[in-house]
C-alpha cells in the first residue's frame, strides 16, 4: 500500500470514527427522540387509528405502516447527522484543515456520507426492535431491505452534504427537512397505499422519490409494493452516483468552504 492511499485510509477511519463518536455521545439528542417519535407513531397511527382502518395491502394496518416508518427514520438521521456535522465543520472552519490537507476529496466526502448512514442504521435498528412490541415483522426479500436501506441513507447523507454547503447559517440547515423532507415522506405512503388515490393522484405520487424507496422497502419486508421495484432501485442507484458527483464538484471547488 503506498503511502498516500495509507494516509487517505487512515484519515477516512478518523473521519467516520469521529463522526460515529459524535452521535453516539449526544445519543439523548441523535437517538432517543427517534425512538419516542415512532412510538408514538405506533400507538397513536398502529394501535388506535389502525383498528378502525383494518386492513390495508392484505395486512394489518400496523404491518403495513412499519416499513415506512422506518425508512422515515432512516431519511431524516442520516440527513440530518451530515448536515449538522459538516455545517459545524464550516461555522468552527475546521473544514479549512481538511481542503489543505494532502487528502483525496473522496475521502472526506466518503467519511461525512459513511457517519450519516451509519446513523441511519442505527436508528433503523432501534425502530425495528421497538416495532416489534407491537407487532411481528417478516423478511420476504432480505437483499432488497438491505440494498434499499444502505441506498436509502446514502442519497440523503448526501443530500445533508450539500444542504450543509449551501447553508451560511444554522436556520438554512433546517429549511430543506421542514419544508421538503417532511412533506415529501408524508406524502410518500408511509401511511396508505396510493392505490385509494384518485389516477391523477397516483400518478402525481410517483414523482414523489421517497414513495419509491418506502414501497421497494415495503416489497422488502412485506412483499407488496404500488410501484416497480425494478424501477425504484434504478432510480436510487442513478440518484446516489448523480449526487455523489456533485458533491465530489462542489467538494473540489470548495464553494461554502473556504473564507
Amino acid at each position: 500500500m503506498s503511502s498516500e492511499l495509507r494516509a487517505n485510509w487512515v484519515a477516512l477511519q478518523t473521519i467516520v470514527i469521529r463522526e460515529v463518536r459524535r452521535f453516539m455521545r449526544i445519543w439523548p439528542q441523535t437517538l432517543l427522540p427517534p425512538a419516542i417519535t415512532m412510538v408514538l407513531y405506533f400507538v397513536i397511527f398502529g394501535n388506535l387509528i389502525g383498528q378502525r382502518i383494518g386492513e390495508m395491502g392484505g395486512f394489518s394496518y400496523m404491518e403495513y405502516i412499519v416499513p415506512g416508518l422506518i425508512m422515515m427514520s432512516v431519511i431524516t438521521n442520516s440527513y440530518g447527522n451530515v448536515v449538522s456535522s459538516f455545517f459545524g465543520s464550516k461555522f468552527h472552519r475546521s473544514v479549512e484543515e481538511l481542503m489543505v490537507a494532502p487528502l483525496s476529496p473522496h475521502t472526506i466526502l466518503l467519511g461525512y456520507v459513511i457517519g450519516g448512514v451509519l446513523r441511519g442504521l442505527a436508528v433503523a435498528v432501534i425502530v425495528t426492535l421497538l416495532s416489534l412490541f407491537f407487532t411481528r415483522l417478516q423478511v420476504h426479500h432480505l437483499g432488497v431491505i438491505v440494498l434499499v436501506v444502505l441506498l436509502t441513507a446514502t442519497i440523503f447523507s448526501l443530500g445533508g452534504f450539500i444542504n450543509a454547503v449551501f447553508a451560511r447559517n444554522f436556520d438554512d440547515i433546517s429549511i430543506i427537512p421542514t419544508f421538503v423532507l417532511t412533506p415529501l415522506t408524508y406524502l410518500g405512503g408511509v401511511f396508505y397505499s396510493i392505490n385509494l388515490l384518485p389516477p391523477f393522484w397516483q400518478k402525481l405520487s410517483l414523482v414523489n422519490p421517497i414513495l419509491h424507496m418506502v414501497n421497494a422497502f415495503r416489497y422488502g419486508i412485506l412483499g407488496v409494493s404500488d410501484i416497480r421495484i425494478g424501477v425504484a432501485i434504478a432510480f436510487m442507484l442513478l440518484a446516489t452516483a448523480l449526487l455523489y458527483l456533485y458533491c465530489l464538484r462542489l467538494l473540489v471547488s470548495g464553494r461554502g468552504m473556504r473564507q
